[in-house]
C-alpha cells in the first residue's frame, strides 16, 4: 500500500474512488452524498443552546428537525479522514496564511480569515439555493 503512504494522491485515483463509493451509497443506502444540511443542523445546535423558543418557532427547524444523521457522521468523517490521511503521508502542518495567498495578496491573517469566511457564506448559499 505504497500510494497510502504518497505525500498527495493523484486527484484522478481520488476522484475516481469518490465517484465509486458515491455508487455504492446510493445502491446500499440510496443516499447521495450531502453535506450543507447538517452545518444548517450544526447551527440549529448551537442556536438551540441560546434561544431553545425561537428555534422551536423558526419554519426551517420546524420541517427539518434538528439531529445528528448520516449526513453530519459525513462531515465528521471527511474532517477526520482528511486529519487521519495527513497524518499518515506527513504532510500535517498548521499554516495560518498559506504561501500562495500570502504571495498573491499578503501576509494578513484577519484578511485570508475573512476571505475564507465570505466564501464560505457564498458556498453555503450556493448549495442551499440549488436544494443541497
Amino acid at each position: 500500500m505504497g500510494f497510502v503512504n504518497d505525500k498527495a494522491w493523484s486527484p484522478y485515483l481520488a476522484g475516481a474512488l469518490a465517484g465509486l463509493v458515491l455508487c455504492i451509497s446510493v445502491f446500499v443506502a440510496g443516499k447521495y452524498f450531502g453535506a450543507s444540511t447538517s452545518y444548517v443542523r450544526a447551527a440549529g445546535f448551537i442556536e438551540n443552546t441560546v434561544a431553545k423558543e425561537r428555534v422551536a418557532t423558526m419554519p426551517y427547524f420546524v420541517k427539518t428537525k434538528i439531529k445528528v444523521d448520516w449526513q453530519m457522521m459525513f462531515v465528521v468523517g471527511i474532517a477526520a479522514g482528511a486529519l487521519v490521511s495527513s497524518l499518515i503521508s506527513g504532510t500535517f502542518k498548521i499554516v495560518l496564511v498559506p504561501p500562495m495567498w500570502e504571495e498573491r495578496f499578503g501576509s494578513s491573517f484577519i484578511k485570508r480569515a475573512s476571505f475564507a469566511f465570505i466564501g464560505g457564506i457564498i458556498a453555503m448559499f450556493g448549495a442551499r439555493l440549488a436544494g443541497g
